[in-house]
């Protein structure tokens, strides 16, 4: 793959980062986070997905046959995730601005992450975020769904500003400040080492919460998800089902295994159902054949301009 032309004017990273750990670490996550889709079949959005129906999804990989890197990680990320962690994180992404550049100029810096390590190993970002972005244009969704598979993953920008490692930017995502649910990826004994973890309030059924306060009340464990709903809520026009679908896409004890929904109110009911819809076309477009950047740029391009009235975006 060529390398990707960067503008003189372009903001300067600290690209040292292992990069190639970072992507073979998350799609290690992705391989195992299979969902079985009981989609009901309505219109619009809500149509059952066609792309994936050939695929033999047994072959995704379960978390008990997960390599030791992603055992290891899931053990790091939840000793980590504390409610003190979150609380800071989310201060230091109100204090500042980590850079300016466009949509497209971001889709290329996370792809020069990529191509610094080894191209080679795996697909570069670019590639699964324009993957998923033409599986949702092929079955027809919505301009703004499409736009949404496309930046769905632009939060992994993290690992380049404020990410303290991998703990803090890719896998599945939760609550902090209430129990940790067992429906969580290994469980609840995995969060022994945190904390939090049977804290007299931190570690109750509804903790810091209420019963029915909404998900928009609720800290969830910060990574690249929480990151780029933060940053595109108030930068974008994309409807409030392409903001959930970017905020919980990695929240499967909620929207696969049935946990937290305590906590939901009637919005939330609604976004369940958008972020179901959306999930096939992250887990299983991986396996497509692999788009060119070039040929479909122009498209996407425009697409990005409808929903972005400042081209460009506060990091």
């Amino acid at each position: 793959m060529a390398p990707v032309a960067v503008s003189p004017d372009a903001p300067v990273f600290n690209t040292k980062r292992d990069g190639q750990a970072l992507e073979e670490l998350s799609d290690a996550i992705d391989n195992v986070n299979v969902l079985k889709d009981n989609i009901k079949k309505e219109k619009g959005l809500y149509e059952e997905s066609e792309f994936d129906k050939s695929k033999d999804k047994t072959k995704f990989r379960q978390y008990e046959d997960a390599c030791d890197r992603v055992k290891n990680f899931y053990k790091e990320q939840h000793t980590k995730q504390t409610v003190a962690y979150n609380l800071k994180a989310r201060n230091e992404f109100h204090s500042k601005t980590r850079a300016e550049m466009t949509i497209w100029e971001a889709m290329e810096k996370l792809n020069t992450l990529i191509d610094e390590s080894d191209p080679d190993t795996s697909l570069s970002q670019i590639e699964h975020l324009l993957q998923s972005a033409e599986a949702i244009r092929r079955d027809g969704k919505p301009r703004w769904m499409q736009l949404t598979g496309l930046i769905h993953d632009l939060g992994k920008l993290l690992y380049f500003f404020d990410a303290q490692g991998q703990w803090d930017v890719v896998g599945d995502t939760f609550p902090v400040g209430c129990g940790f649910d067992e429906r969580i990826i290994y469980g609840r004994e995995s969060f022994k080492d945190n904390e939090d973890f049977n804290h007299p309030i931190y570690d109750t059924k509804f903790g810091i919460y209420s019963p029915g306060c909404g998900l928009d009340n609720v800290m969830l464990s910060w990574g690249h998800d929480e990151y780029l709903y933060h940053v595109v809520k108030d930068q974008s026009t994309l409807p409030d089902e392409a903001l959930a679908m970017i905020r919980y896409h990695s929240f499967y004890p909620w929207h696969n295994a049935g946990a937290y929904h305590e906590l939901m109110n009637d919005h939330d009911k609604e976004m369940f159902k958008a972020v179901k819809a959306f999930n096939p076309y992250d887990l299983y477009s991986k396996s497509d054949d692999v788009p060119s950047p070039e040929e479909l740029k122009p498209y996407y391009l425009e697409l990005i301009d409808e929903y972005f009235p400042n081209k460009v975006i506060k990091w």
